[in-house]
């Protein structure tokens, strides 16, 4: 059965705007998915260790027939092919994505948990949910725009579209 998943991306490593224009190009060619929609690209400072580069963000939006262990390991897939290596939390990064949400599935696993841990705290989450999924509720959480009003002290910026 087909779920509504939403993707967050993340880049501050080379030219983060390109990839994450390019990491959505390749969401696009995941098997048993339809793509829905992505948010315009967004600006945000670092959290947690602060002496890096800006990251440019941005969530798309996926039907897909994979489980949602199924559409992690093809997103670890992407992020490998765009060179990730994962050192220490919060590091800097080529490209990072995050299952947000697949379905209404909620888990506690190690592995995966869903809905994010703390995608219902971030700005750079929440701000492109709200431009393509307004509507949308987080189990447990809320909806993103109450959500997204709690994180009124985060710096955000949408980019504005680049002039062909």
């Amino acid at each position: 059965m087909s779920q509504h998943c939403f993707v967050a991306l993340g880049a501050n490593l080379g030219n983060p705007v390109a990839t994450v224009k390019e990491a959505i190009i390749s969401l696009r060619g995941l098997p048993q998915t339809r793509f829905i929609s992505a948010s315009s690209l967004y600006r945000t400072a670092p959290l947690g260790l602060k002496n890096q580069p800006d990251f440019i963000n941005a969530v798309v939006e996926l039907v897909t027939a994979l489980s949602a262990p199924e559409l992690l390991e093809s997103l670890f897939s992407i992020e490998a092919d765009f060179g990730r290596q994962r050192s220490v939390k919060y590091a800097p990064r080529t490209l990072d994505l995050d299952l947000l949400l697949h379905g209404d599935a909620v888990s506690d696993d190690p592995l995966l948990t869903l809905p994010h841990p703390r995608m219902h705290e971030r700005a750079f989450v929440l701000a492109p949910l709200l431009e393509i999924a307004p509507q949308l509720a987080i189990p447990g959480r809320g909806s993103v725009g109450e959500l997204f009003l709690r994180c009124a002290g985060q710096t955000i910026e949408k980019l504005l579209p680049q002039a062909a």
